[in-house]
């Protein structure tokens, strides 16, 4: 370990010497082969940032699944890349091989994007695109031309579908007003079954005076794409603007996407592009009051910012939506919840934004009735949540993974998270409408989940285990104390409302076994030899179950599994939740060598994206922000969620940083800080 530490060292103060900024990202040497693009969202709609001028990778809306691909479950679509464009230079059409001094920056502090280049000594051209935080669906994308000669410039806003998507139908219409015309470039196309309409819809925004604007010609190139174009003449010294508003929705959404795609791009676009702008840099404003601080290492700053900046991007108040592990940065896990939403991401969220939380585990609650019924036909009572959830609440896992059947403990993460959300708001009338059918109905699961076989032993047989390598057995120690701590939460929550529990559930509760190895360290599973882990299980117990509370207990698990977890293929909130415990037991070298392993390893080019795994490839990896900042929220921070509200415990920091400073905390909005 101490060798490793040392390594790690080495690595950490080189990457720290590199003073960054606190809130922008910036790439000025872009490889196309060697590019992971970054995310600019809202909470509905994400964008997927591209190495290729003018163009963007992806456009996803949360809650669009449909059946094709993977596993014969639903998938996460797709929508219509309405932001794609080109751009002629006398008669040229650039590209990546005609710009010099390109680069792109992600502005976190204002949920922006920007490219910019010079176009030999003809002009410098950038373009910013915005997801619209005030506007749920809608989308933004201005660009400015800086001319240094004299040239004609053509543009064209490019609808193109994606794929997956058929039955592509193109509209053309201009709406003409004595103060304003609107020329809308509208696509709709069905989803591979059928079962969903996709729509979007967008128009240009120019600065000149109505009656003046450049004249909008539509062209159509084929049934998956069409464009709408302008030409205009550019003088020397002359800066030229104009901007590109859209919208994209489905009938997930709306019952009538194809006009409520024209009507929400006809309302943005009559906002105008200043106010578009200033409303969405207000609604950031106000998330951002919530913030962490970190002073005496930039780098670190900057990971944090980029880590909250990202959740705050895949959740909006408002809307019961819960964010699959990768956020809105693709389609990876098909855009499934979970319990990467409860225990990882969640938890950060609920201290810092308790408005964007509650749609998260309200995503929950509205799927109630499936989790009976998914109870029901595993012969069990109350609710079962899925393994893996998305639009309906049913099961989504293939079939040929075992976690859909057996990883059960995902139903204790839902009832913990409801009970958390209540502990922090004090919401009774929350809790009584909406939490409490959540806890009783998991607490009643589990009570009828476990096996009694005698006196003082519940056991909890045939899981797979929060360790997924742990595959069909017995007594998980995390499936056990989840499970333990569901039913106690049930049981406070009913002495709140002032109903009667069941008093099983605490029969139950003190009767489920959490095992011991013969010299006192927790032991994952009752058939636990000591094997490697996939990620943390055993440790979760110390935080955030309470089940373990001795220190040296804690102690002693931490130093027994954290060198348990191999260098590659684990996913980053493993060694997140070891730098939080070692953390709080004042190891602080330790601490910050988990919490710089947790995700420097991870990251991707050229916008430190974290992947899930060491070197991996597919990110972004929003469940390990969560784990990640939680670990200084609740480690470095000591942030504790406790019945009567948040408060502060005794921690510890790590040497390379002289002081942290959280704001915004809790419905209060208080500062906690660690000097």
């Amino acid at each position: 370990m101490k060798k490793i530490l040392i390594a790690a060292a080495v690595v950490f103060n080189c990457i720290n010497s590199i003073a960054q900024d606190a809130w922008k990202i910036t790439a000025s040497n872009i490889d196309p082969k060697n590019y992971y693009g970054v995310t600019v969202a809202n909470g509905m709609i994400g964008i997927v940032s591209s190495a290729e001028a003018f163009k963007v990778k992806d456009v996803v809306l949360v809650g669009a699944y449909d059946l094709y691909g993977r596993g014969r479950v639903s998938n996460f679509l797709k929508s219509f890349n309405l932001l794609n464009m080109y751009m002629e230079i006398d008669g040229k059409r650039l590209s990546n091989a005609d710009a010099t001094n390109m680069q792109q920056q992600l502005d976190m502090q204002q949920a922006s994007f920007t490219t910019s280049f010079n176009y030999k000594d003809v002009a410098t051209i950038s373009y910013t695109y915005y997801a619209l935080r005030q506007l749920p669906y809608a989308v933004l994308m201005d660009i400015t031309v800086k001319a240094k000669k004299d040239f004609n410039m053509g543009s064209a806003s490019v609808m193109e579908a994606p794929d997956a998507l058929k039955d592509v139908q193109n509209y053309y219409n201009e709406i003409d007003r004595p103060h304003t015309t609107i020329s809308l470039l509208t696509s709709t196309a069905k989803s591979p079954t059928g079962k969903l309409l996709m729509c979007a819809s967008n128009a240009f925004i120019f600065n000149e005076a109505h009656g003046s604007e450049p004249r909008v010609i539509h062209e159509m190139w084929d049934n998956n794409m069409h464009l709408v174009k302008f030409a205009k003449k550019i003088k020397v010294g002359e800066t030229y603007r104009y901007s590109i508003v859209g919208s994209s929705i489905t009938s997930a959404h709306h019952n009538d996407p194809l006009n409520e795609a024209e009507r929400l791009t006809i309302f943005a676009k009559l906002q105008g592009r200043d106010r578009l702008i200033e409303m969405h840099n207000k609604a950031w404003q106000q998330l951002w009051k919530s913030d962490i601080i970190i002073e005496g290492d930039a780098q670190s700053q900057q990971d944090v910012h980029s880590m909250l900046y990202h959740l705050y991007s895949f959740v909006r108040e408002g809307a019961s939506n819960s964010p699959s592990p990768m956020g809105l940065s693709g389609l990876g896990y098909n855009g499934h919840v979970f319990w990467d939403t409860e225990l990882w991401m969640f938890p950060a969220i609920l201290q810092l934004h308790p408005e964007l939380a509650k749609g998260m585990v309200e995503y929950r609650f509205e799927r109630l009735e499936a989790a009976k019924r998914n109870a029901f036909g595993k012969g069990y009572k109350g609710a079962m949540y899925p393994w893996e959830s998305a639009e309906t609440g049913v099961e989504e896992t293939p079939v040929w993974a075992l976690s859909g059947p057996f990883e059960h403990h995902i139903t204790a993460c839902v009832g913990i998270a409801a009970w958390n959300y209540y502990c922090v708001t004090q919401d009774k009338n929350w809790l009584k409408e909406k939490g409490w059918p959540i806890l009783k109905n998991t607490a009643d699961f589990w009570a009828s989940r476990v096996e009694r076989n005698g006196a003082n032993q519940y056991d909890i047989k045939n899981v797979v285990a929060a360790d997924e390598w742990a595959e069909n057995v017995d007594n998980n120690a995390f499936t056990n104390a989840a499970a333990k701590a569901n039913l106690k939460f049930a049981t406070e929550a009913a002495k709140i409302l002032g109903v009667a529990a069941d008093a099983d559930w605490i029969e139950v509760a003190n009767n489920i076994p959490v095992l011991k190895m013969p010299d006192g360290t927790t032991s994952e599973h009752a058939a636990y030899k000591g094997e490697g882990i996939k990620q943390a299980d055993v440790n979760l117990l110390a935080y955030p179950l309470k089940e373990i509370t001795d220190p040296k207990q804690i102690k002693k698990d931490l130093d027994y599994y954290s060198v348990r977890v191999p260098d590659e293929g684990t996913p980053a909130m493993t060694q997140a939740i070891f730098t939080l415990l070692y953390a709080r037991l004042g190891d602080s070298e330790k601490a910050f060598h988990f919490f710089k392993d947790a995700y420097v390893p991870n990251l991707n080019p050229p916008f430190n994206v974290i992947a899930e795994t060491k070197g991996g490839t597919n990110p972004y990896f929003a469940t390990g922000a969560g784990g990640i900042l939680q670990a200084v929220l609740n480690g470095f921070g000591g942030l504790e969620i406790t019945p009567a509200g948040i408060i502060q415990i005794k921690s510890t920091l790590p040497k390379q940083w002289k002081s942290l400073t959280i704001t915004g905390v809790g419905p209060q909005r208080k500062t906690f800080a660690v000097k």
